[in-house]
């Protein structure tokens, strides 16, 4: 189990400049050299304040390296980041190169409904996010969102590593209490429904009524929204009838409106500690304010590629259903838009299991 250290920024006061001189002339020699010196510990201050704040607070994610565990990488006492050449497994990593697992939990049921790989590139200004089905059949012969149930967080994270044979560096989980609540944070979202939506579940207290078009969605709306996958109706099937597969795009373009407005936002620093109020990550507050300023700077929702794993939604094993993977092309996009070592993976490195 990696461990978790969560930093928060300790800024020091600045010493403040001296009131303005009385009017009152003065003329001791040392008021001036005073004043002089006072001036340069301010600096100084400011300086060591800065630089402090920038090293040990707001600094890029640092993966587990081989021969080095993270605490020691996240207390700041290996080497500069900057100069670190990550090794992993053997291989070399691209420069300020992360995998993010990004999952939604649901409380109620117990597993992950919503699983997204991130793959985010600083150094080439690149976000791609992958989805992978929650159905998807893993090596184990059980499907992906049941990996959570039967071991939490590492079960996930592990079955997703052995499946595509890629590290997944960090993990941002949310329920839905704190999606509702993020939404609201920022003022809820400007969303284009894609299809009427007509679904009540007394059981779960959920109901969802949304007509077709452009309207503007509060958080507990929004989860509404991103969880509808049919209707009460079964004579009505919703997206065409690849219900999970259609949902999936609906998420997609939901986050990418999310992200335009995120982009917006100028105090990076609070939206950070808001964000971690809701959710569990193994990132600290100065890894998320790092990631916030890259994403910042990458110049709008461009940069951001949004993918489904590829594979068949109406597929069978064993006498169920299941998402079933498409190898070769799994491989392609697995180094197109996930894999974070310079050198590509092969299918030997995977663990696809194929009906």
């Amino acid at each position: 189990m990696r461990k978790q250290d969560y930093y928060e920024p300790d800024f020091d006061d600045v010493p403040r400049r001296s009131k303005k001189a009385k009017k009152r002339k003065r003329k001791q020699s040392g008021s001036r050299g005073e004043r002089v010196v006072v001036t340069l510990l301010s600096l100084l201050f400011l300086t060591v304040a800065v630089v402090a704040t920038v090293k040990y607070v707001v600094r890029a994610p640092e993966p587990v390296t081989d021969g080095e565990d993270q605490q020691t990488q996240q207390d700041g006492t290996a080497e500069d980041s900057d100069a670190i050449q990550t090794i992993s497994n053997g291989k070399e990593r691209k420069k300020y190169c992360y995998t993010i697992l990004a999952y939604g939990v649901d409380n109620d049921a117990g597993g992950s409904d919503t699983n997204m790989l991130v793959r985010f590139d600083a150094e080439n200004k690149k976000i791609d996010v992958v989805s992978l089905p929650r159905d998807t059949l893993m090596s184990n012969g059980h499907k992906l969102n049941s990996s959570y149930n039967n071991g939490g967080t590492e079960k996930l994270r592990s079955n997703i590593e052995d499946m595509l044979g890629i590290p997944v560096d960090f993990y941002v989980s949310v329920d839905l209490k704190g999606f509702i609540a993020l939404i609201d944070q920022i003022g809820g979202v400007d969303f284009d429904v894609p299809e009427d939506m007509d679904y009540d579940d007394p059981y779960q207290d959920l109901h969802i009524h949304f007509k077709k078009g452009l309207q503007h969605l509060s958080g507990q709306q929004s989860m509404e929204v991103v969880r509808f996958r049919h209707n009460s109706d079964k004579d009505k099937p919703a997206y065409g009838g690849r219900q999970d597969i259609g949902r999936i795009g609906t998420q997609q373009a939901f986050l990418k409106t999310v992200a335009q407005k995120l982009m917006k936002i100028e105090n990076v620093p609070a939206m950070a500690e808001t964000f971690l109020k809701y959710v569990k990550t193994d990132l600290t507050l100065g890894n998320l304010v790092w990631l916030a300023n890259q994403a910042l700077s990458m110049g709008g929702t461009d940069a951001i590629s949004f993918a489904t794993l590829p594979g068949d939604g109406a597929g069978w094993y064993n006498g169920k259903s299941f998402y079933t993977l498409y190898p070769e092309q799994v491989l392609e996009m697995t180094n197109s838009m996930l894999n974070p070592y310079v050198a590509d993976i092969t299918a030997d490195e995977q663990n696809i299991l194929v009906p």
